[in-house]
């Protein structure tokens, strides 16, 4: 933030009534103390709705009189580390804090501009602390502004979080490609920065902060940044892609961390995962080709999937994309809101609707409902084993395996083909056969009964039911998924 615009902030702050999220001190620069501040400062911001809370040297506290401070951050050490350095190794979790000197009238004024705290309380070295008037006091011994913190953190919605504020609109268009958007959205672009701000207001990607000023949003920086390392509370939720040498993680061949924003880059994301994967050689008629050995468009939707579904309120965690020799594994941070079962059929639940409703509006990613079952299809045109979606508490993965004859695959595989193959018929409104999953595992006609056994197994297994369970005739027989 530019001086000038320092000074601004602090002329309005010096006129502020009494306020838990702003803090004025002469001279008074411990470092422990300043630790505990910050988290008092950053969670009453929070408990306030306040965008930044502040930390002032400089300022004497009932007058506002600026009298100045000897207080030069920059060269206090703590433990052979910068100041700004430990206190950001002793907040937990981590949070976005600013230093910025100035000179008011000829006396030095040193400026802490806070983050306010996200789904949970900041504390310092384990304690959570927060202003009660004007003083700085242990969180836990305030159990009502405890409960309306915990409260207000459950209400944050990511997508509206202010990544940067008060960006002047050079500043935004440097930070973000705002051309991407355009051309994503296939929209002409307009001829002033002045109209393209307007329209990227609308898409609430931009929020005005006063003359010629604009908040860049989280959904905005995400999505559009020219450099995600640009904006420091989301430079750990780039996209690491990372290739072994075999089948397990012994060797790393390569890794890559995404720079662009999430739309804007997605493309070349897309491209380059393509790139690392393995191919087959498809022998034609006349000629010999190279074909990947996952489709496309697969990994295309579960890229996308893996990004739009993840949980944003975890710390320095983000999607990933591990390709072995055998399979490709896609994860995202976060468990999924509903069950991995029914993944196929029902409609997905987003944390991000608004980042999700954006990524279908600019064509990233498939409409509401169908991207799973496009997945499914395309598995199974390809003759791959089924992909296998499990959850945790803290990740959802996806794994996708490289081709294996039926005789090669477990029977834990098979079901898990037989029951989404009987999902994918019944959302396409037909029924499964013996006749269809001999089909989609290229079983001959008369070893009907390998597939007799691969449906018993998945019946036993609860994943399925018959469709007409009065039918005693196996070879006609028709099955749906146990939900229907």
């Amino acid at each position: 933030m530019p001086s000038s615009d320092v000074s601004g902030v602090l002329a309005t702050l010096l006129t502020q009534s009494e306020a838990e999220w702003i803090e004025f001190k002469k001279n008074n620069w411990r470092p422990e103390e300043i630790g505990e501040n910050i988290s008092a400062v950053s969670n009453a911001a929070r408990l306030h709705q306040r965008d930044i809370g502040y930390i002032i040297w400089g300022v004497e506290d009932g007058t506002r009189k600026v009298v100045g401070t000897v207080f030069k951050p920059h060269d206090v050490k703590v433990k052979q580390q910068e100041l700004e350095n430990w206190l950001a190794t002793q907040l937990e979790p981590r949070i976005d804090f600013k230093i910025h000197e100035i000179s008011w009238d000829g006396k030095q004024v040193v400026i802490f501009a806070v983050q306010p705290c996200t789904d949970r309380p900041v504390g310092f070295k384990g304690v959570e602390y927060i202003r009660v008037g004007s003083y700085t006091k242990r969180l836990k011994d305030h159990p009502e502004k405890e409960r309306a913190l915990w409260i207000k953190g459950s209400q944050i919605n990511f997508e509206k979080e202010i990544a940067i504020a008060g960006a002047r609109t050079a500043e935004v268009t440097q930070l973000v490609d705002c051309q991407a958007y355009f051309k994503m959205a296939q929209q002409p672009l307009p001829a002033s920065e002045s109209a393209i701000m307007l329209k990227l207001e609308s898409e609430k990607l931009l929020i005005r902060a006063g003359n010629e000023k604009w908040n860049i949003t989280n959904l905005c920086a995400i999505l559009f940044a020219r450099k995600l390392s640009d904006f420091d509370s989301l430079a750990r939720k780039a996209v690491r892609v990372v290739v072994y040498n075999g089948r397990d993680r012994t060797k790393t061949t390569k890794e890559q961390e995404g720079i662009l924003g999430y739309a804007s880059g997605f493309a070349r994301l897309v491209g380059y995962i393509n790139d690392q994967l393995p191919t087959n050689e498809e022998i034609g008629q006349a000629l010999r080709r190279q074909a990947r050995m996952y489709p496309e468009i697969a990994i295309r939707e579960l890229v996308a999937n893996a990004i739009i579904h993840q949980d944003f309120r975890m710390r320095g965690v983000s999607p990933m994309i591990e390709i072995f020799e055998d399979r490709i594994e896609i994860t995202n941070p976060g468990p999924p809101l509903i069950s991995t079962l029914r993944f196929i059929d029902e409609p997905p639940q987003s944390r991000n609707e608004q980042l999700a409703a954006l990524m279908r509006r600019l064509n990233v990613c498939e409409e509401r409902g169908s991207g799973i079952d496009k997945v499914i299809f395309e598995v199974e045109y390809f003759q791959l084993p089924a992909p296998e979606f499990t959850a945790s508490e803290s990740h959802t993965k996806v794994t996708m395996f490289a081709h294996k004859k039926l005789t090669d695959m477990g029977k834990e595989a098979k079901i898990r083909a037989c029951y989404q193959h009987s999902c994918l018929l019944y959302v396409s409104n037909q029924d499964m056969t013996n006749a269809t999953l001999r089909k989609r595992f290229m079983i001959e006609e008369q070893n009907y009964s390998i597939a007799s056994r691969i449906i018993g197994d998945t019946l036993k297994a609860d994943l399925i039911k018959a469709k007409d369970p009065e039918n005693t005739s196996r070879k006609h027989a028709k099955y749906v998924p146990f939900w229907s």
